[in-house]
């Protein structure tokens, strides 16, 4: 939870400074998606297993895998015995688990898919096409991104 809570606020204060409605569209298209795929997952049956209960890491690596694409210059180190560059972070932190004995985990491979979609469709693709895929409901941008000028 340290990575979800940690880079949702370097998330809020940078990329999404202002755009309260996009930061909010940004978690449902992440939990919609999470919960669309584990169901698929589990009712294809392609991979062998219950259908996944908690989603929160799923959704802590999605996080983390679009700031660490939004922020690719940020220079990272691990105990101060390598550093690397921030769009490695989910593949470091995979490392690391893998090398501490814990088992390979469906929920870090899947918010890494997820946080991949969201960051082509909407960041990368708007660039080479001119239009943006995943726009946020302007019922949304209504409630949350409203100024008051009585402040």
């Amino acid at each position: 939870m340290y990575f979800l809570l940690r880079h949702s606020s370097l998330l809020e204060e940078t990329s999404f400074r202002g755009r309260t409605a996009d930061f909010l569209y940004l978690y449902l298209f992440g939990v919609v998606s999470l919960l669309t795929v584990d169901w698929l997952l589990w009712f294809v049956a392609i991979i062998p297993m219950p259908p996944i209960i908690f989603l929160g890491p799923s959704l802590s690596f999605m996080i983390v895998y679009v700031w660490s694409r939004r922020n690719p210059h940020v220079r990272m180190s691990f105990l101060a015995l390598f550093t690397f560059n921030a769009p490695y972070l989910p593949y470091v932190i995979i490392g690391i688990e893998l090398l501490m004995g814990q088992p390979w985990s469906v929920f870090n491979v899947l918010g890494i898919f997820i946080g991949h979609i969201y960051f082509f469709m909407e960041d990368v693709y708007p660039k080479y096409s001119g239009r943006r895929l995943l726009k946020t409901p302007s019922l949304l941008k209504a409630i949350l991104d409203q100024t008051s000028g009585n402040e």
